[in-house]
């Protein structure tokens, strides 16, 4: 990467607005382009794209958290020991085979990731998704209640504290995984896709669900699901050719922030690091590395800090021999909205006309 940036334009960018820290969804909306404060969605709608569901407009969907409950209904674990992917598919499963579904309504429960679950809800019988969340962001508390936030959504609230009672009950005998928190309820509405607003067919390559979902809410087609860094690479070399844009996502540097761990934080954009010579030799006519958020490993969270941004192309204007957040902040491209990043890309590449005579 510092190879890049002696050929490349450096700078930061901000996601939303100054000083609000952005979600996974909204971050990566920006960095498609699309204004995030006019694309409003909750998590659970990329969530369940990413696991392979099929939305159509009016579906609710959820991202859940496998949870701990003592016998007093408080919550002693926010992510249920963090189980193993098949441990979490098993309990998944045995809710899924033993829940009723509220009359007019299916239910699908899906596995996302260890403790991460998705909720996916489709039926006449549903109103609006503006609910509130259940978790309550620490333990020692009892789970919040689905709190309707507008008239519309009080069927909704209803139905999905009867289906979160029923998976309680259903669970009550398991040690760790016994209930579920509710995050992120979102009710699907298809957004403009950026073929159609920018002539761009793209490609995402991503390990983890939700970034193949947010990608998907966009447009991009989802050819393969990559089992490591390399092979997310791998998969890029196998599918280079005609899309347009290649979006690549990898997880652990945020993963290491959350963690706290600087160090495992640097080890993890060292190994992105490596990969990058494959990437640049197969000649791509701009490349941008960036992210959807800071999370530094002292804060331990997502933030409103600005975001590095390092553009290659055939015509930068380089301003520093490395790149990292100092010199990011000296750089030509300054400070930019990052929906304006895919019209810089274009540009770059050579993809747009002149604007008047």
């Amino acid at each position: 990467m510092d190879a890049l940036a002696r050929r490349g334009s450096l700078g930061m960018s901000v996601m939303v607005r100054e000083g609000i820290t952005p979600g996974s969804g909204p971050g990566h909306l920006s960095l498609f382009g699309y204004d995030p404060t006019r694309y409003v969605i909750g998590r659970g709608a990329p969530s369940a794209l990413g696991v392979g569901l099929e939305l159509e407009c009016g579906d609710v969907a959820a991202r859940l958290n496998l949870a701990t409950f003592d016998g007093g209904g408080r919550v002693t674990d926010r992510r249920a020991g963090r189980p193993g992917d098949a441990e979490a598919a098993r309990v998944v499963d045995r809710v899924q085979k033993q829940l009723r579904a509220p009359a007019g309504v299916a239910v699908t429960f899906v596995p996302e990731k260890e403790h991460r679950v998705v909720l996916h809800l489709r039926g006449k019988a549903l109103g609006g998704a503006a609910l509130a969340d259940t978790d309550p962001l620490e333990t020692g508390r009892p789970a919040l209640p689905v709190a309707a936030q507008d008239e519309a959504s009080r069927p909704t609230a209803e139905i999905v504290t009867d289906v979160l009672e029923q998976a309680r009950r259903i669970l009550a005998d398991e040690p760790q995984m016994n209930g579920f928190l509710a995050r992120g309820f979102a009710m699907f509405e298809r957004l403009p896709s950026m073929e159609e607003r920018f002539g761009l067919a793209g490609v995402a390559l991503a390990k983890y669900p939700m970034y193949r979902g947010v990608a998907r809410l966009v447009g991009m087609t989802v050819p393969a699901v990559p089992e490591s860094n390399e092979d997310t690479v791998t998969q890029l070399e196998r599918c280079w050719g005609e899309p347009d844009l290649y979006f690549l996502h990898f997880k652990d540097t945020d993963t290491r922030g959350h963690d706290g761990d600087f160090g495992g934080k640097v080890a993890a954009i060292e190994e992105v690091d490596a990969l990058v010579p494959r990437i640049t030799a197969l000649g791509p006519s701009a490349i941008i590395v960036t992210g959807d958020h800071s999370t530094p490993a002292l804060y331990r969270e997502h933030s409103w800090h600005h975001v590095p941004v390092l553009l290659v192309s055939e015509w930068p204007r380089p301003s520093a021999p490395e790149f990292g957040e100092s010199a990011c902040r000296m750089g030509h491209l300054g400070l930019v909205h990052a929906t304006d990043l895919i019209p810089l890309a274009l540009a770059h590449a050579g993809r747009l006309v002149k604007y008047g005579a």
